[in-house]
This record gives structure tokens, C-alpha cells and sequence, in this order.
């Protein structure tokens, strides 16, 4: 295990994994607006459970009426959407349970909700799920992936390096 000195010039973020699921490459993710990066850099997951946990330690500055997406900033102003699949704000919020508000406090690994994976794969919606940094450009000088494949919730996923 590296220990890292924080500098001024280097700080770091650790964004840990809000799923129990396999981490896949945004660009491979069936929506162009996530691949395509036009919500910015980011990361996606097919998820194998419902339990959605905060990757990072920030505040919620948004969780959507519909539940399937929740935005949170860093201390560092570093803003981040989870998108809980597909599509899914046209489900309306059913199969959605965030326990979370606007202004909450979260810590990595917080448990925030729950969305049925099931429920919406009957709709016909992608569980895919995504994580991106919309002002990413701003704030980030690299990310640095740390761990695909399978992961627990709660596993560091990636490291970005800020401006």
C-alpha cells in the first residue's frame, strides 16, 4: 500500500465504486449522450445489485423527482451524476428508492437507495449505470483507473488527479 504526501500542487480524489457490479468503459455505454461524453468523463458499471451507495465523500446538490439520477460535489467542486440505468426517468421513479435529499452530507460508501434491477429490465430499460464529471475539464488533470472488472460497493474504482 502507497501512502501519498498531500502537496498543495497534487490532491487527489478517490471515487469508489456506488455498485456491487462489473466497471465497464463509458464509451461503451448504449447512449451517445454518456459515451459520447457530452455529460463529461465518467465511468459506467453493469450493476448485480440494487444497493446504491455514495462513491465519494461530498454533498448531494440534486436528487432528481424521478429518483434514477442524484448529483453531488466534492469539497474540491468537483460535480458528479450517478445515472441508475437507462432511460429511466421515464419509469417515473417506480422501481426507484433514494433515501437521500438535496443538501444531505454523504460519505464514500454511505448507502443512498435502492433500484430494482429486475423491475426495470421487465420495462424493457439498460441497468447500465453511470457515474460522470460534468466540469470535469476544470477540475480534473487525469483520471486514473484503479480497478475494473468486478467490484464490491465501496471499492476505489479510480483516482483523479486535479488541476
Amino acid at each position: 500500500m502507497m501512502f501519498f504526501k498531500k502537496s498543495k500542487r497534487e490532491k487527489n480524489i478517490f471515487i469508489h465504486s456506488p455498485l456491487k457490479c462489473e466497471v465497464i468503459p463509458l464509451e461503451s455505454v448504449p447512449d451517445p449522450v454518456f459515451s459520447q461524453k457530452m455529460m463529461g468523463e465518467g465511468l459506467a458499471f453493469i450493476p448485480t445489485r440494487g444497493e446504491v451507495f455514495s462513491p465519494i465523500n461530498g454533498k448531494v446538490t440534486q436528487v432528481f423527482p424521478t429518483k434514477h439520477a442524484i448529483g453531488m460535489v466534492t469539497e474540491d467542486g468537483l460535480e458528479m451524476l450517478l445515472h441508475l440505468g437507462l432511460e429511466t426517468v421515464e419509469l417515473k421513479g417506480d422501481g426507484f428508492n433514494i433515501n437521500i435529499n438535496a443538501g444531505d452530507i454523504v460519505s464514500v460508501n454511505d448507502h443512498i437507495g435502492t433500484f430494482d434491477l429486475s423491475y426495470i429490465e421487465e420495462k424493457g430499460k439498460e441497468i447500465i449505470s453511470v457515474l460522470v464529471f460534468p466540469n470535469f475539464e476544470e477540475k480534473i488533470a487525469e483520471m486514473i483507473p484503479i480497478k475494473p472488472d468486478e467490484v464490491e460497493s465501496g471499492t476505489r474504482i479510480a483516482q483523479l488527479i486535479l488541476k
